[in-house]
């Protein structure tokens, strides 16, 4: 991708925040990378280069700045160049999808095929959009997770290893002193203690922020044993698998400030993080751009003023793309309150400390627990097409290819597909066909409602959501 030097140097030069993540400074004669609002003295324009990924900062021989922590910079999808493929395999790679080393079979062509193009092309467009290839993408991921982990946890080294995706403790320390000139051990004189308890992370995240309405929106959804809102934080029960593949059942938490999300994990030390952490992101949305978004969507005049009212709105995800299909299902035609009480049956029955695999649904005998013939074939079937392969629901689909594969099982129609895209992080999903949707903006039929819409294209989501928090007129035309 290309950086215009001038541009972004006048940026570094206004250390203004709203450039923070967007871009990565490298300073040639000190070897160091940094972020735009380093506190460091700006260094001459002649002795910098800039990146759009730290990973291409770390490929031409630069070492993240201990001032700045380039590995706490909110992330951000303008430097993808809108690239889909691209976004959706970072995405992947956040959640793990390139670790475990050699033998785990999580390989850029493996990766590649999951994202239905060859892997040499997969490359091409990391070359191009990023400036690094995946695999140093994913290596420089894990070594700042190993060093956050190190310099804020008391976890042993070898723990930290596996936490953070590496195959072996070798391979963590090779990389963590490539990345960083030192071994995980002397980086430990820079540690913070840990507080007993949970693991502690602090997620960045882009200001505006709107944590309060993320944990509002769940709380208004929370399915009893499984998760909670309360004292500030969102808690769900999660299951994951170690470094051996065996699951791992524990909980998380997420506690929204003005500028990060603190992460809290109570799991077992040998629990690879990179998927509770992309997990998180996922579930808060924490890879948005708010500056983007809502500049976009202030252009309308219907949604100005809402946009003005709530800046930096998060559009509200799911644990897991099953998890957000099974829930769309259960939600269809009913109110929220019913949706509850059946998803907690469900969980209770099938759970087994966490929200049903689809292995736990393919057979089970949900209308004994409230949920109607046809919806309960329908969770089953989706739940057999995962299994099968026949219908993926890990983020590697685009929208249009996701909303396609689900309007081809029976019993969805364009609202769950939507929904479920929605739920699944699609930034341009719009569940056109919801009542409170159509009424908010006047209209009875769904196109119509599609037709208003088109506007707020790449961001339908995010519309979605102020819509939604919009009272619905009554009748008369007035609202509540």
């Amino acid at each position: 991708m290309h950086l215009d030097h001038q541009q972004c140097y006048d940026a570094l030069c206004s250390r203004d925040v709203r450039f923070d993540g967007r871009f990565f400074v490298g300073v040639r004669t000190t070897g160091i990378y940094c972020r735009p609002i380093c506190p460091s003295r700006t260094p001459l324009s002649r002795n910098v280069d800039f990146y759009a990924h730290p990973a291409a900062a770390e490929d031409a021989g630069l070492r993240p700045c201990r001032r700045c922590r380039p590995e706490t910079a909110p992330g951000s999808s303008d430097w993808s160049g809108g690239a889909a493929i691209v976004e959706r395999a970072l995405r992947l790679i956040d959640e793990g999808a390139l670790d475990g080393g050699p033998g785990s079979g999580n390989s850029v062509d493996a990766l590649a095929a999951r994202l239905l193009v060859g892997g040499r092309h997969l490359r091409r467009l990391f070359a191009d959009h990023v400036g690094a290839a995946p695999d140093a993408v994913a290596r420089s991921r894990r070594a700042h997770l190993a060093k956050r982990l190190v310099v804020e946890t008391d976890l042993r080294i070898a723990d930290i290893a596996f936490a953070a995706g590496f195959g072996s403790v070798r391979q963590c320390n090779d990389v963590v002193r490539a990345t960083f000139h030192a071994t995980p051990t002397e980086l430990r004189s820079d540690r913070r203690r840990q507080p007993s308890g949970p693991l502690r992370l602090r997620l960045a995240v882009r200001p505006p922020f709107d944590g309060t309405a993320l944990l509002d929106w769940f709380s208004s959804r929370v399915v009893d044993g499984l998760e909670s809102v309360g004292d500030g934080r969102y808690h769900r029960s999660v299951c994951v698998l170690d470094e051996s593949g065996k699951p791992q059942h524990g909980s998380i938490s997420l506690e929204p400030q003005h500028d990060h999300v603190v992460l809290g994990v109570d799991l077992p030390p040998s629990t690879s993080l990179g998927s509770i952490v992309g997990g998180a992101r996922r579930l808060f949305d924490l890879s948005a751009d708010p500056d983007a978004v809502d500049a976009h969507l202030s252009g309308d005049p219907f949604l100005a003023p809402r946009v003005a009212e709530r800046p930096g709105i998060r559009v509200p995800g799911c644990w897991s793309g099953f998890e957000a299909a099974v829930r769309a299902v259960i939600g269809q035609q009913i109110s929220v309150a019913a949706a509850r009480t059946l998803l907690g049956r469900v969980v209770a029955a099938h759970g087994h400390e966490a929200f049903p695999e689809p292995g736990d649904l393919v057979d089970a005998p949900l209308e004994r627990l409230g949920i109607i013939g046809r919806r309960a074939d329908t969770i089953r079937t989706i739940a057999g097409e995962v299994i099968a392969g026949d219908l993926v629901l890990d983020g590697s689909l685009d929208h249009d290819e996701l909303v396609a594969a689900l309007l081809a099982i029976p019993g969805i129609g364009p609202w769950s597909a939507s929904y479920v895209a929605l739920r699944s992080g699609e930034p341009d999903a719009f569940p056109a066909g919801d009542l409170h949707l159509r009424r908010v903006l006047g209209v009875d039929k769904e196109r119509d409602a599609e037709a208003i819409a088109e506007a707020w294209r790449p961001w339908r989501a995010y519309a979605a959501l102020h819509l939604w928090n919009t009272p619905m007129p009554l009748p008369n035309g007035a609202t509540p």
